[in-house]
């Protein structure tokens, strides 16, 4: 991830300039506050701005009238409590703006969360830069055999280089038509006085999903959580994954106490249904349950195995 001089003196601009406040805040998120946490190969997460505590979400499951001054073990009991419990509204009184540079096709998974409120640069009024997600060899695997949504064994050498040489010279190509269209160079200079360049709002069409855009995106820590929730796991996709990451790197600075239940209780736990329940209790009780007489059908007798440890 590089930064232009310009965007680095913008940054140390937001992070010299202090304001005395009465509100709450979290040292260790003002540590990396307007600051890029990076992300893929030109992606980063910076947070911007935020509201409230691990307090604040004590205070609101009170209703209390100011921070109080009960133990730290009793706010961080009734975090537990209220995260075991899928209590939601007091975590919705919390809230995060973050500033997201992230390849076009994350930003299509991205936007399926429809509970932020969210701004993205416009390609309509401004040029895209020519930068491209590469993903690294490693990442680079065939369809998987049995998921329809996920991968499979990584590419061996050749074909992983061939791959990554279509990719590079396809995100130059279309980039180099983009700016043949605009009539413009990457400097911003006509490139031809003589000849009009296409509207920009056209031009871009030609441009790849793995090109970078970049948006605002404020949400309520719940929500943030549910996002996390998907997101971050294992199942996800690597590259919306690597941004979940850093994001919840965010959330234990900002809200450590809200961070500890949620792994604890949201992405360290499983949920059974009723039937998953009910072999569970009869292996308790001493019964050799196959699957065949379990009473559920093979996809989730796999899971409740992975669950048990037995998969």
């Amino acid at each position: 991830m590089a930064l232009t001089d310009e965007q680095k003196r913008e940054i140390d601009s937001a992070r010299a300039e202090t304001r005395p406040t009465l509100r709450a805040t979290v040292p260790a998120l003002e540590e990396i506050l307007h600051q890029p946490l990076p992300v893929l190969d030109h992606g980063f997460v910076r947070v911007i701005d935020y509201m409230g505590d691990d307090a604040a979400v004590v205070q609101a499951a009170r209703v209390s009238y100011g921070r109080g001054t009960r133990k730290v073990s009793e706010d961080r009991a009734l975090i537990n409590y209220l995260m075991r419990h899928r209590h939601t509204s007091p975590f919705e009184m919390c809230e995060i703006k973050l500033h997201v540079k992230l390849p076009v096709f994350v930003a299509r998974q991205w936007i399926r969360h429809r509970t932020a409120s969210v701004n993205e640069y416009s390609a309509r009024y401004s040029v895209l830069d020519r930068e491209f997600y590469i993903p690294a060899p490693e990442h680079l695997a065939a369809q998987s055999a049995s998921n329809r949504q996920g991968r499979g064994a990584v590419l061996d050498g050749a074909d992983a280089a061939r791959v990554l040489d279509i990719l590079r010279a396809d995100a130059t190509r279309t980039y180099d038509h983009y700016l043949e269209m605009l009539n413009e160079s990457e400097a911003g200079e006509t490139l031809d006085p003589d000849r009009p360049g296409l509207a920009r709002e056209l031009a871009r069409m030609n441009l790849p999903v793995n090109v970078y855009t970049q948006w605002y995106w404020k949400t309520d820590l719940h929500n943030l959580l549910h996002f996390l929730s998907l997101r971050a796991d294992p199942h996800a996709q690597y590259e919306i994954r690597a941004y979940a990451d850093a994001m919840i790197e965010a959330v234990r600075r900002w809200v450590p106490m809200v961070h500890d239940a949620f792994l604890d209780y949201r992405m360290g736990a499983a949920l059974l249904s009723s039937r998953m329940l009910a072999v569970v209790r009869r292996m308790l009780a001493g019964e050799a349950v196959e699957q065949a007489s379990s009473g559920l059908g093979p996809r989730e007798w796999r899971e409740l195995m992975a669950v048990l440890g037995r998969g």
